[in-house]
């Protein structure tokens, strides 16, 4: 979705390493990227920045763009199959109709991991990705069908789409278990964003978390043990506006108990999509400093 950011920012790209409880700042630079995701192969991230998607390289430690076809309006929910041989993207028109706001023309298109023209996947719109099955055959997403935004699913060959939520609030950022057995997503269904799971076939809708923060873009670990998510520290409502005091925290399936991680600014393109390195130890996410003149 997109952002709304008029003061000259810095983007720093952080990797959070769990076993060690350490932060490590990889590469900054004054402009704005965000949403990372980490290559199965380990050799880069991908991030978005000016409507764009760029590759960056854990050697070169520089940005390289990724040829998106026609698709030149990116945002920032993107993603990497799971046998690393494709990437998902959204992208809103580049010229929409005339009585649309052109982010709400957004659509997902899928596309070879090396660049080329993208295929579409949902015609219709707004959609914005977040979470592709382990299998690679689903994808899962958030889209307003004229009755607010709500989650669905549907194969990566297009065809119909499955709601898989329908209440009167705002249901977002799904993402997949390691197994495929679950949907995690953050919902103001209890008045509060809150973190929750559902089966894939939207039954045991399930709350995880309660309390004064707001809570958005859960990412199971790719060993199943925990989940890590971003928490306003003062209540925005249905927003997830950048440029904000967040945590990171990580939820324990096993124990049910929650930690805090690390305090930043950022919000909005800290860590929108799956973003956990393949070995399940560390996640990249990105924090926003202020340009002082």
């Amino acid at each position: 979705m997109p952002l709304n950011q008029t003061k000259e920012i810095k983007s720093v790209l952080e990797i959070y390493d769990i076993t060690t409880n350490k932060r490590e700042v990889i590469y900054a630079e004054t402009g704005h990227f965000e949403a990372p995701n980490w290559s199965r192969n380990d050799g880069y991230l991908l991030l978005n920045s000016d409507a764009k998607l760029f590759k960056w390289d854990f050697k070169t430690k520089k940005k390289t763009v990724v040829d998106t076809g026609f698709a030149k309006d990116l945002n920032n929910d993107h993603g990497i199959s799971p046998d690393g041989e494709q990437i998902v993207i959204s992208s809103a028109d580049t010229i929409p109709a005339k009585d649309k706001e052109q982010w709400l023309t957004s659509k997902i298109y899928i596309l070879p991991v090396t660049g080329g023209v993208p295929k579409l996947v949902t015609p219709k719109e707004p959609s914005f990705w977040h979470g592709w099955s382990p299998d690679g055959q689903t994808l899962v997403y958030t889209a307003n069908r004229k009755e607010g935004f709500d989650i669905y699913s549907i194969g990566i060959n297009g065809g119909e789409e499955t709601r898989l939520t329908d209440g009167k609030w705002l249901d977002d950022g799904p993402d997949y278990s390691h197994d495929g057995n679950y949907i995690y997503y953050n919902s103001m269904q209890s008045g509060s964003m809150d973190i929750w799971r559902m089966k894939t076939d939207s039954s045991q809708k399930t709350q995880l978390t309660k309390d004064s923060y707001s809570n958005w873009f859960p990412h199971p670990s790719p060993d199943g043990s925990s989940v890590v998510f971003l928490s306003y520290l003062e209540d925005q409502g249905e927003a997830h506006p950048p440029m904000k005091r967040v945590v990171l925290r990580l939820y324990d399936l096993e124990t049910k108990t929650l930690k805090t991680l690390c305090e930043f600014t950022g919000g909005q393109g800290s860590i929108n999509v799956p973003s956990w390195s393949p070995d399940g130890k560390r996640f990249a996410f990105v924090s926003y400093e202020e340009v002082r003149s």
